[in-house]
């Protein structure tokens, strides 16, 4: 579909052009144009109209340029141009589309009041929590991240007054936890059950602190607590019950670190009154564990691939679940052929340089022995030299992909616990990643500031991951790519978004989000700074 341009000459000589909105059809083999509306003269044409009617349909089907950005874009290009900025987008577009759908603003400023809560704070605590989320091992300060390496809708720029102040608001939002209360019940309304478990870290000052999480089984974050180290372990602290279970009644089932694997350890944790789901060591000889493993049955699909069976032991109360990843199975293989050809490379290096000399040899292959990771598929043999341990690689290879989990809630299913189980190993994992710079604070208050930023991020990542299907590693991954592009001339200034590739732009389709614009126009003639906003 085009615009026609006819001319038609005058009696007095005069050349008069008309405008038509056409289309072209192929007829009998030939190509003839079809007018489908006639506009009208060219001088009375409303091409303010026109522009609007483009920009209309470029916002509901993905045009490029939005209402003024075409002619100033037209114009640049026509000049020489200069790329003064370039900064990635497409993850903080996602998370900041989120952050609106669930009206977070909204909540925290509901909790602090209006006056306090400006919008450039509420600006900042976003990309406090974007930085958290897109950039948690950039190494660099969220400050200097927002100025530098990313386009925060929004949000020009931002310095370490507004990061303390802004903090200092979130942790007295919060203090009642009303902002969490607000945000978990507009993402989900099931809550039965939920899934507690605590995750230790330590300070940079040696201190020790403890973070309650519980969650839906889909991964999503409900609530969390800060204790002093200690606090919380095998059970559910009594603030925790008076913070959620008063108010949401239902069933909380508590998982535990694999420590807590041997028959003595699960009867304990039965007794506390609880709930409870813990994994249980697969590689230290556990009876009970070799006991479950035995038993044959059928494995049942749950989703993601993941696979689980479910085994009753005569004598114990609890239930325990077999659960296979496949694609996991191919990674634990993978690695641990990688760890052998290694050894076998080190042990070949050590005959080779040593040869001759018994004391040095024994001290390599000592070291070998002592390594944290490798160490476990070595043993020595009659003549006091070291081998792979075949018989512990074989044994080992049966366990590929598999962890087991062991749950005294006998109402709960075996898929649930399964997908229970993984999410919230996937928090602790995410805890690493996006917990950097809390361990740096001793202050309490500050520690639990980075602790809310720290659930945030993980609430808007789960929405997106539970959304899309895709992990938030790949998410971040594929949208990093998307780049905003400043370039200027002596036109003026455009700021232009990379193209997306089918997977970029299936990740927003979604999300139901509306992808960033392609061309923005600022004022022409005017050089825009490095660092604003755009």
């Amino acid at each position: 579909m085009f615009l026609r341009f006819t001319s038609r000459t005058n009696a007095d000589g005069a050349v008069v052009r008309y405008v038509a909105l056409a289309h072209n059809r192929r007829v009998d083999g030939q190509i003839k144009p079809d007018v489908l509306m006639n506009l009208g003269r060219e001088d009375q044409v409303d091409v303010a109209g026109l522009q609007r009617l483009a920009a209309s349909i470029g916002r509901h089907f993905g045009g490029d340029d939005p209402a003024g950005a075409a002619p100033a874009g037209a114009a640049v290009r026509a000049a020489s141009l200069e790329v003064v900025d370039v900064r990635t987008i497409g993850a903080t577009w996602l998370l900041d589309a989120l952050w609106h759908r669930l009206d977070v603003g909204a909540a925290v400023r509901a909790a602090t009041g209006a006056r306090r809560f400006t919008a450039n704070l509420e600006r900042v605590l976003f990309a406090l929590v974007a930085h958290r989320a897109v950039a948690p091992m950039s190494g660099l300060p969220a400050a200097e991240w927002v100025r530098e390496e990313a386009a925060v809708p929004g949000l020009s720029t931002m310095d370490d007054e507004h990061v303390r102040r802004t903090m200092d608001l979130l942790v007295d939002a919060d203090t009642q936890a009303r902002v969490q209360e607000s945000l978990f019940l507009a993402v989900t309304d099931r809550l039965d059950p939920l899934f507690f478990d605590t995750i230790e870290f330590a300070c940079d000052d040696g201190e020790r602190i403890v973070i309650g999480l519980a969650a839906t089984k889909e991964g999503i974050p409900v609530r969390c607590w800060c204790w002093p180290g200690g606090a919380g372990a095998g059970s559910v602290p009594a603030e925790v019950r008076d913070d959620l279970l008063d108010r949401h009644p239902g069933r909380v089932i508590t998982v535990v670190e694999r420590g807590f694997s041997g028959a003595d350890d699960l009867a304990g944790l039965g007794r506390a009154g609880d709930h409870y789901m813990a994994g249980m060591r697969m590689c230290d000889g556990n009876r009970l564990v070799e006991a479950v493993l035995s038993r044959s049955g059928r494995y049942r699909y749950v989703r993601d691939d993941l696979r689980v069976r479910e085994v009753r032991i005569d004598g114990q109360d609890a239930r325990f679940v077999v659960c296979h990843d496949p694609d996991q199975a191919q990674r634990d293989r993978r690695q641990r052929d990688e760890a052998i050809v290694h050894i076998q490379a080190e042990l070949a290096r050590i005959a080779d340089q040593c040869a001759g000399d018994d004391a040095g040899r024994v001290r390599a292959e000592c070291a070998l022995r002592d390594h944290p990771t490798l160490g476990r598929w070595l043993v020595r043999r009659p003549d006091g030299r070291l081998k792979v341990d075949l018989a512990k690689v074989k044994a080992e290879a049966r366990l590929d992909g598999k962890y087991l989990i062991a749950t005294s809630d006998p109402h709960v299913s075996a898929e649930d616990v399964a997908l229970g189980y993984k999410n919230l190993l996937e928090a602790r994992d995410l805890k690493a990643r996006l917990l950097p710079g809390a361990a740096a604070h001793s202050s309490g208050h500050r520690i639990r500031a980075h602790v809310l930023i720290w659930w945030l991020a993980l609430l808007l990542t789960r929405v997106a991951e539970q959304s899309c299907g895709q992990t938030w590693r790949t998410i971040n991954r594929k949208l990093g790519r998307v780049a905003q592009v400043t370039l200027t001339g002596s036109a003026g200034t455009v700021t232009q978004t990379t193209p997306l590739s089918p997977e970029q732009a299936a990740i927003y389709r979604a999300l139901t989000i509306q992808p960033p614009a392609r061309v923005t126009a600022s004022a022409p003639g005017r050089r825009r700074a490095r660092g604003h906003s755009r």
